[in-house]
């Protein structure tokens, strides 16, 4: 028995010697950390993972794969610390919400999820939608659907009448009361049990709403919305369960309170004063700027009938400071992590926001990072995502020019492979079982 158990051991060894590996050999690796490009490299990967970085083009054995990068800007797959993968915008946005099924939205989802995949986007945050977001989350861990690795928040959290509140411009009849389960709170009690509920539904982290919004059915886009106390709630609830914490907000006293509570990412921050950036220094926090979603909301709003009224005129109002907010807050120093609010600008474009960050002033190789690196580290998984490093995950994308040179070749990816399996190369999908 001994000797039948030491061979088998001897043949899995044998085996996994030889197992197949994927040699990429790449004319420029971009090593986002220290924002230097290394010339000649040779990626070999190994399973889902990065076994080594050597120099020159190195050939694996026969039974490897050989993939030719060398005219090619290799990366870390990107980051994207602000989607809505449920849905994207368009004019019958609102009327959805009562003519589709959880089906409906689901199918969709997988739609947009695979484009984004495609644009370059190997992981992101998915910052509130109806939970069907935690399923697909699954699905695409599992295999079962093409898509980036997601982090999700599930449902946000906001207020009774916030914007995050599911029933606003509803009708009496089918407003209701909606509670914690359904994200909205009105006490410290309630936004505990709302953290609660996110981890026990499956959230990997925690979205409040801590001002109005821009695309809900309410007047008023920038009020804070709310307490002190009900945020120190959240935050304490969120950080006894590991969550990491992220509040949309356009007014700056709302995001005042949601920084000093101890939020760590403030998503827009359109209207953010120079004093309120002071402030996101002194704690520590990180703004997403999200300046694809606000050309596209200005953009869409100027369209008749694409958006209720009340809508239009907040999108039109808040949307165009985005671009500005994100330049001054970049020139005091406040900390940057990349993200877009894909689905209310279309989803495949995310990279777009390169190129906003850059005309605002934030060097290609800085705004790179900020989509790499920073938001790995936000993550909690700074040790196997967002680099190019001996031991992370392989998420590897490739495009035609420098960045440097031309930042939109970053919306022109060409090569994309996420967790070891490629998905696209010359620039075309490469077929899979799923």
């Amino acid at each position: 028995m001994m000797k039948k158990m030491l061979f088998a051991a001897l043949c899995f060894w044998v085996v996994s010697l030889h197992a197949q590996k994927t040699y990429l050999h790449c004319g420029q690796i971009i090593d986002v950390a220290k924002g230097k490009t290394l010339n000649e490299k040779t990626i070999v990967v190994s399973g889902n993972t990065i076994e080594s970085i050597l120099n020159g083009y190195v050939n694996g054995s026969d039974k490897d794969t050989q993939i030719d990068l060398k005219k090619q800007v290799v990366m870390p797959g990107f980051i994207d610390m602000h989607v809505h993968i449920e849905h994207e915008s368009n004019p019958r946005t609102y009327m959805n919400r009562f003519t589709e099924n959880e089906a409906d939205v689901a199918l969709g989802a997988t739609v947009y999820a695979k484009r984004t995949l495609m644009a370059g986007f190997t992981t992101v945050r998915d910052l509130g939608g109806s939970g069907v977001n935690i399923a697909l989350r699954k699905a695409i861990a599992k295999g079962t659907v093409m898509g980036p690795r997601i982090f999700t928040a599930g449902k946000a959290i906001g207020t009774t009448g916030g914007h995050a509140d599911p029933t606003n411009g509803r009708s009496y009849d089918l407003m209701g009361d909606p509670g914690a389960r359904e994200g909205v709170v009105n006490s410290p009690t309630d936004a505990r049990k709302a953290v609660r509920q996110r981890y026990k539904d499956g959230a990997d982290v925690i979205k409040i709403t801590a001002t109005g919004g821009v695309l809900s059915v309410a007047k008023n886009g920038q009020n804070p919305q709310f307490t002190a106390d009900e945020l120190a709630a959240i935050v304490s609830t969120a950080k006894d369960y590991g969550m990491l914490t992220a509040a949309h907000a356009h007014g700056d006293e709302g995001m005042r309170r949601a920084i000093i509570a101890g939020i760590k990412t403030i998503e827009h921050g359109t209207l953010m004063e120079p004093s309120t950036m002071d402030l996101m220094v002194k704690y520590d926090a990180y703004l997403v700027p999200t300046i694809s979603a606000g050309k596209a909301a200005a953009a869409n709003a100027a369209i008749p009938g694409y958006f209720p009224e009340v809508i239009a005129k907040k999108a039109l109002e808040i949307g165009p400071r985005s671009q500005s907010t994100f330049a001054m807050a970049y020139k005091k120093g406040v900390k940057i992590a990349f993200g877009t609010d894909a689905g209310v600008s279309p989803h495949g474009d995310n990279a777009k926001e390169f190129g906003f960050m850059v005309a605002a002033g934030m060097p290609v190789m800085e705004a790179i990072a900020a989509a790499t690196v920073t938001n790995a580290n936000l993550l909690g998984y700074a040790d196997s995502l967002g680099q190019l490093k001996k031991g992370y995950t392989a998420d590897i994308v490739a495009v035609n020019e420098h960045p440097q040179a031309n930042v939109s070749t970053l919306e022109q990816v060409v090569f994309v492979m996420k967790e070891g399996a490629v998905f696209k190369e010359k620039n075309k999908e490469v077929l899979r079982d799923y």
